[in-house]
């Protein structure tokens, strides 16, 4: 099984050690310790970390996150107040995809405008 220190992990990531440690501070992410009591974490360490990144490339917030960590760690018998926060960012992914879509449309049609101006 791989363990990988603190410097290790940050590389891993992409993140700076300051970060795993707000992480930490913030119940978001646990870290291992050594018999020199050093922080190590493990590979499912990793995939946990890789989808709360992508949670936060949703939009999602550091306080939803903080609570659907909580939660996850709580177990399974949390599933359905996890599924309450996805279905939330869900919705609101949703509204910001319809205020892209409105925003691409006026671009477009404003081209269109300029381009039938410039043709005569």
């Amino acid at each position: 099984m791989a363990q990988y220190s603190i410097g290790e992990f940050a590389k891993k990531t992409g993140l700076s050690i300051d970060t795993l440690r707000y992480y930490e501070k913030e119940a978001i992410i646990f870290s291992q310790r050594d018999s020199n009591n050093r922080r190590y974490y493990l590979e499912a360490d990793y995939e946990w970390l890789l989808f709360i990144l992508r949670l936060k490339k949703t939009g999602m917030t550091i306080k939803n996150i903080k609570e659907y960590a909580k939660l996850r760690y709580q177990g399974n018998s949390t599933i359905s107040k996890r599924l309450e926060l996805l279905f939330q960012q869900l919705d609101a992914l949703k509204i910001k995809r319809a205020e892209i879509s409105e925003n691409i449309e006026f671009i477009e049609n404003k081209i269109e405008i300029y381009k039938r101006m410039t043709k005569v």
